[in-house]
């Protein structure tokens, strides 16, 4: 017992370091967790661990990660995506294992290892890729999009892969010693363990036989998500044991994998189908929350015995040629990347976000190796070699997300914003951002007779606004140019509802400071936001969810007995002590200091709550009637200090 507990603590001190310090500097988990296990590699090493069972159990973690994002997507559209998961993961899996073969046979193989090493190499790694596109907000985006078609087809693919290897058998291997390769020093090796070996219900059954048993199981999978999961999940809820439903989201899962491994299928695929069926589910946020932190969990442990597997005396021992089969194909993968990208119509960051995000090799080329290596297509020092270049390939491949986000997606944000729209219509109103709180504002001023000038960074947002016949214009608001364009100078109303609280404020301070005959309204995200953009100059701000708080405040006090006239009077006394308030505290508010921070704001916060409550009290006698207001259930009052 104390061996395990010994290494379970190895590995959570490592995760809890090194992961902050590398999100601190904008490094990513994935790569903390990553550098976490190079560290702890001769620990482990010292230890005797068995990396090989151990990395087994965590790429569960990745089964769990695809159940998650199966529940993510809905049937429609998975079914609108299928151009893209046919047209691009397939030109990318051929288009990868020719380029890559072409390669390995120059390089002095025969065809039959670089056909294998060309089909190890085209799959990227879901457990990154996915970890970090959902990680830095990408997965919405285009490339996004794309390079989750990808893995998706890459993830199908492997079972056809599994099946086509054995016949790709070198003579000159078979009946060799591929112990060797188990002991070749790299971890990943060491047959097939967990990943077709076992128990099978296929194993010996003549082909159509076993096409029929994955036909049914894969059917089972999606009755049993339609038709039985909504009852087991009512029976357990009458138990109201919230860890029981928390197992039985577990059982779930584990049992789609068991069954999908039984008949010689991936177990991802198998409960990414299911995910997919239960997106609809009245159960699906419930499953989200039990499931998720498990995965969690284990990713960062997949990614920890990725680090520590590396082996460090093959690598030294042959690092220039190593490094440079690395890169080269990192190289390969994302020239041919490119390629596609420029055939679907990828643009600007998101074709390099497609092609860098997806340059590495991936985690289930380890099984592919491993196989490979017992089904004598490989001789075993070309695994090990292999093994290290997927490895290290993983290990890069944070950078590569990095070098996008600081210097490519920078630049093609630039180069995007200057092709904007001549705007050749101008209006007595400009309204920058046309969301959820642009968009009202301009109805109402259209209805009202007024025209106005509408800009949208949102190619998307602006197709939709012209299918309805309304006039905006794409680019992007915080350019001065742009905004002479639009008519600024004979403007009398701007109106501010882009996203973003840093640049909304920087385009209200440019307005205020440098037109200051427009009267200028601006969306504020919260209070905090409320006094940056009072000290950037703006008098008539609006928080963007304060509106309808106070409806709900009102709602709230009718629901406890009120009449809608005793609410409303007292909501609106409720209003006119916050916004006096407001701007009382707003001159107090230092935006270079914390609010928590700021000594004299916190001071007189404390002397106003008092009066507040006092005030509002008050009120609520009044409004109930007279007699005395209830007693309050807490500390609060109507404090300055909460409010967002």
């Amino acid at each position: 017992m104390a061996d395990q507990l010994l290494i379970a603590f190895v590995f959570l001190v490592a995760g809890v370091v090194a992961v902050p310090i590398a999100a601190r500097f904008g490094l990513g988990s994935v790569l903390g967790y990553l550098i976490a296990g190079v560290a702890i590699s001769p620990i482990l090493a010292l230890l005797h661990v068995d990396l090989l069972t151990l990395q087994h159990v965590a790429e569960f973690g990745v089964v769990m990660m695809l159940f998650l994002v199966g529940l993510e997507l809905e049937p429609r559209l998975l079914w609108r995506m299928r151009h893209r998961l046919l047209g691009l993961g397939g030109l990318q899996v051929a288009g990868t294992t020719a380029a890559v073969m072409a390669v390995a046979i120059v390089l002095g193989l025969p065809w039959q290892s670089a056909l294998a090493v060309g089909l190890i190499f085209a799959l990227s790694s879901t457990a990154i890729v996915l970890q970090t596109l959902n990680e830095k907000g990408l997965m919405r985006s285009d490339g996004g999009q794309a390079g989750f078609s990808v893995l998706l087809f890459q993830d199908i693919a492997v079972i056809p892969m599994l099946a086509f290897l054995p016949l790709l058998a070198l003579p000159d291997l078979v009946g060799g010693d591929v112990v060797a390769g188990a002991a070749s020093g790299d971890g990943h090796e060491g047959g097939d363990a967990g990943h077709g070996g076992g128990i099978s219900l296929v194993d010996g059954l003549p082909g159509w036989q076993t096409t029929l048993i994955t036909i049914a199981a894969v059917s089972l999978v999606i009755a049993a998500g339609n038709y039985l999961t909504t009852p087991l999940f009512r029976f357990i809820a009458v138990a109201r044991l919230r860890e029981l439903f928390t197992a039985t989201a577990l059982l779930l899962v584990i049992a789609i994998a068991l069954l999908m491994s039984l008949v010689g299928l991936s177990p991802a695929l198998g409960t990414f189908i299911a995910g997919v069926v239960l997106a609809n589910s009245e159960y699906r946020h419930e499953l989200e929350s039990d499931i998720d932190p498990f995965r969690g969990l284990l990713l960062g442990l997949f990614f920890m015995t990725v680090g520590a597997a590396i082996p460090f005396d093959l690598l030294f021992a042959n690092l220039a040629s190593i490094l440079a089969l690395t890169l080269g194909l990192m190289a390969l993968k994302a020239g041919v990347l490119l390629v596609l990208a420029w055939a679907f119509r990828l643009r600007g960051a998101d074709r390099w976000l497609f092609a860098l995000g997806l340059a590495q090799a991936g985690e289930f080329g380890f099984v592919l190796i491993s196989f490979a290596l017992t089904t004598d297509v490989l001789p075993a020092d070309l695994a090990a070699r292999l093994s290290l270049i997927v490895a290290l390939s993983m290990l890069l491949t944070p950078a590569l997300f990095i070098g996008y986000e600081r210097l490519i997606a920078p630049r093609f944000a630039v180069s995007q914003a200057r092709e904007a729209e001549p705007i050749d219509h101008k209006g007595v109103a400009i309204i920058a951002g046309h969301g959820r709180f642009g968009g009202i504002v301009n109805r109402m001023m259209r209805a009202a007779g007024y025209t106005c000038t509408v800009v949208d960074y949102s190619d998307a947002q602006l197709r939709m606004l012209r299918s309805f016949g309304l006039r905006a214009y794409y680019g992007d608001a915080t350019r001065p140019d742009l905004l002479h364009a639009a008519g600024i100078e004979e403007a009398k109303l701007f109106v501010a509802a882009i996203d973003g609280k840093e640049q909304l404020t920087e385009l209200v301070r440019y307005v205020v400071k440098s037109h200051p005959h427009v009267h200028v309204i601006a969306r504020a995200v919260d209070r905090e936001h409320v006094y940056e953009l009072w000290s950037a100059g703006c008098r008539d701000i609006i928080r963007e969810t304060y509106d309808s708080s106070l409806r709900a405040g009102r709602s709230a006090l009718e629901a406890m007995g009120l009449s809608r006239d005793q609410a409303q009077r007292f909501a609106a006394e409720f209003e006119r002590v916050d916004r006096a308030s407001m701007v009382e505290l707003a001159d107090l508010y230092d935006i270079d200091t914390p609010m928590h921070q700021n000594a004299a704001y916190v001071a007189r916060v404390r002397e106003m709550m008092e009066e507040w409550e006092a005030q509002l009290r008050g009120q609520a006698a009044i409004a109930q009637g007279g007699g005395d207001a209830p007693e309050p259930d807490g500390d609060g009052g109507a404090g300055a200090a909460g409010d967002r």
